[in-house]
């Protein structure tokens, strides 16, 4: 058990340290401070030389507008039917007669009055001169006698409606030419459409007016519209909802990294961690006292922030009410952000865990710094996920670590949190369950010589080469194992564009199976298999053990075969879980019927070749052959297999897959380090795969899917079958590296100075 004293006295020491440092102050506690009232002064100041500048519209056959219609045009500008006068005038109009155009008059206007790129090259050119020549953004053309016909349409349409013979013929329609080239244009033409829009509907109610027709037949059914919401949730919070979220989580990773860093690193380079690790206090409670005080500075950091932010916004939307009003945004929510600052608590004590390991693996302070870029290359997608419109917490969604609290911190700002709590409960599970692993990653980093003190190394890139090709060790290290695994998704990435494979669903319906094999072939071979190879080959002195191609115990073979079986209807469980879940999309849906029916084209024996034996031969010698076996090396065989199971997840294509995926790489990797052999993870990947195919394709899926009685009779019965010969594996001796035997020492003389008496 750990000494809470112990923590203590290691947290009050920090805690005096990191407040005597002036640029770790700065940071935590002048900088929220000041700058969202700077960056909201900055913007009064700037915002004093910013003005709205009107687009320049030329209109061109507006000549002859003799008619009992609205009016488009009054006085040069804009009718007051067409655009609110007292607004500031966004449309400055400029006039153009149809017969100062040489194309007009050389009749080269098209006869349907529509221009279309292909058909009309050179008179597109002409109106992109007539644009750069007038200076505007946008042009309106209205053809010859527009108007004069437009008034005769409406003159004819009481007449042909009593005779019964439909519709006169229509006028032609006016051209809006315009260029978006570049956001100054593309607002040009939005104003534009509005107006016309506008006018449009004018026309359309006088022209009923004319027909003796309430104005309001046109639109017969209005609503009236009442909020429910309470008086401090009615204005818009999506805004704050996705912007406090974002800046509570950033300011939270840049508390703690900071502090981080020179509370390890910095402690190396001023040579007061050795005095500290020699004192009687434990590594463990070491890591507990410096995760104490980094995670205060985080959470710190993050509220002050938070505040500052608060505060600044309710000043800037007091003094901007009329953009507010419009906007319907207000100042952010008091009680949501007193909740978003208590959820904060555990993601904090998460960041600063990972900080610390990585700070302990930085020799100096200058290269801890460097890892702040790798830490927010990682959450920032985590945290921009859940800013996704039509992202809701979901089950799904709370089992993604910091996307579920995104997503939770939403709820809590937009008010839905009374639908959506009991999803707060796997959200806090699994940033409780990261949280844990994080601390157990930086304990372990300072219980490692290794890591703390490696002041004297020094890398070269040259060096490095030559001791890797001429130096080599008989299986990879972990930097290679990472190397594999990356190796095969930069390669998956680019394997598609290579073999020439379908990019859409109408290129994978044409298709054969023969084009298909030689696809699935060729993906197996180059993306999974060749890295594997050629780094065992090149790495490592002993390939054949590096790819764990050892004979395996008698008995292993038919028994990883069996349990696949016995786990088959767990599988299925979990696959209609996962389909509940996460709802696979339209297009996911087709995409496998397309391939089961490409598959049912050949040879049961031969899709059994191709869908269960090639990936198990090609995917287990990868992964659970090289990147294992170098992953092994870090000293902790559960570790091993979970980084194997995550590369191996995530090379598979779809988020229901990589889930799948995950737990059937955690089961594969078990059996690989119990018997010592790629040979049984693959026989029971094989079978797994085969099991997989064969029930779609003889039905027998559907047989077990829908009888209750039966399905859950096969679970229960594989179920206990399964736990047998796991069991039984459990048993076996596996063989060790020197890595994992240290640290099972290590754990064995922790144990007992537990127990010894003082």
């Amino acid at each position: 058990m750990m000494n809470w004293r112990h923590i203590q006295l290691v947290f009050r020491r920090e805690m005096r340290d990191q407040l005597r440092d002036r640029r770790t102050l700065f940071l935590i506690a002048v900088l929220p401070v000041l700058f969202y009232p700077l960056l909201g002064i900055s913007f009064f100041q700037i915002a004093q030389f910013l003005r709205q500048h009107p687009s320049q519209i030329l209109i061109i056959g507006h000549e002859d507008t003799r008619s009992d219609l609205p009016a488009l045009i009054d006085k040069g500008q804009l009718a007051s039917h067409v655009y609110d006068p007292e607004k500031p005038n966004v449309l400055e109009l400029k006039f153009l007669p149809l017969q100062r155009l040489d194309f007009i008059r050389h009749g080269k206007w098209p006869s349907t009055g529509t221009i279309s790129e292909e058909g009309n090259r050179e008179l597109n050119k002409e109106l992109i001169q007539l644009m750069r020549w007038n200076a505007c953004d946008a042009v309106i053309f209205f053809p010859p006698s527009f108007f004069q016909q437009l008034q005769e349409y409406f003159d004819k349409l009481p007449e042909h409606a009593r005779a019964g013979t439909g519709a006169p013929p229509a006028p032609p329609q006016p051209q809006v030419v315009f260029d978006n080239s570049s956001e100054k244009k593309g607002l040009a033409h939005v104003r534009v459409s509005r107006a016309l829009e506008s006018w449009s509907a004018a026309v359309g109610q006088r022209s009923l007016e004319m027909a003796n027709l309430p104005v309001n037949a046109s639109a017969p059914i209005g609503f009236t519209q009442y909020n429910v919401a309470e008086a401090e949730m009615r204005l818009n919070t999506t805004l704050w909802s996705k912007v406090l979220p974002f800046v509570l989580l950033i300011w939270a990773v840049t508390g703690a990294f900071y502090p981080a860093v020179d509370l390890c690193a910095g402690e190396k380079e001023r040579g007061t961690l050795e005095t500290l690790l020699s004192s009687p206090t434990r590594r463990g409670e070491i890591v507990m006292g410096k995760l104490l005080t980094v995670m205060t500075f985080s959470i710190v950091t993050a509220v002050l922030n938070l505040a500052s932010i608060g505060i600044t916004g309710a000043i800037v939307m007091n003094r901007m009410k009329d953009i507010a009003e419009m906007a319907d945004i207000g100042a952010p929510p008091f009680m949501p952000m007193i909740w978003l600052s208590l959820i904060l608590i555990p993601v904090a004590a998460m960041f600063s865990a990972v900080c610390l390991a990585l700070a302990a693996f930085a020799r100096s302070t200058k290269e801890g710094q460097y890892y702040l870029m790798p830490v927010v290359m990682v959450t920032m997608p985590l945290i921009l996920l859940p800013m996704k419109p039509d992202a809701e917490l979901n089950l799904g969604f709370s089992l993604i670590p910091v996307s579920g609290v995104v997503l939770l911190m939403r709820a809590i700002m937009e008010g839905t949190i009374q639908q959506l709590w009991p999803y707060a409960f796997p959200v806090a599970a699994v940033t409780c369950g990261c949280c844990w692993l994080a601390v157990r990653w930086a304990i372990d980093q300072f219980n490692s010589e290794e890591v703390l003190f490696r002041e004297g190394e020094r890398w070269d890139v040259t060096i490095w080469a030559r001791r890797l090709i001429h130096d080599r060790q008989p299986s990879p290290t972990v930097a290679l194992a990472v190397l594999c695994g990356v190796l095969v998704l930069i390669v998956k990435f680019f394997m598609p564009a290579l073999i020439n494979a379908p990019q859409s669903l109408a290129e994978l319906q044409q298709i054969t199976f023969a084009e298909l094999a030689r696809i699935t072939l060729l993906t197996q071979i180059i993306m999974v298999l060749l890295p594997a190879l050629i780094l065992a080959l090149l790495t490592t002195s002993r390939p054949a053990r590096t790819l764990n191609m050892n004979k395996p115990p008698l008995f292993s073979l038919p028994a990883a075969g069996l349990l696949a079986v016995a786990l088959f209807p767990l599988v299925i469980a979990l696959q209609l879980f996962m389909g509940q879940l996460f709802e696979p999309r339209v297009e996911v849906q087709q995409y496998s019927a397309i391939l089961e029916a490409k598959l049912g084209e050949a040879p049961m024996w031969l899709a059994v070749l191709l869908i269960g034996l090639l990936p198990a031969f090609c995917e287990e010698l990868t992964f659970r052959g090289f990147v294992l076996s170098g992953f092994r090396h870090m000293g902790h065989k559960w570790r091993a297999i979970a980084f194997t199971a995550f590369f191996f997840a995530v090379a598979h294509p779809l988020l229901e897959q990589k889930i799948n995926a995950f737990f059937l790489g955690i089961m594969l990797g078990y059996l690989a380090v119990q018997t010592g052999s790629v040979w049984t993870p693959m026989v029971y990947h094989c079978v797994h795969n085969s099991l997989l195919y064969l029930s779609k394709r003889t039905g027998v899926l559907e047989q077990i899917l829908t009888d209750d009685l039966y399905a859950g009779l096969a679970l229960c019965i594989g179920t206990l079958l399964a736990v047998v010969i796991v069991f039984r594996f459990t048993e076996l001796k596996y063989g060790r590296t020197k890595e994992e035997a240290l640290q099972e020492a290590m754990r064995r003389d922790a144990a007992q100075s537990l127990v010894e008496p003082a």
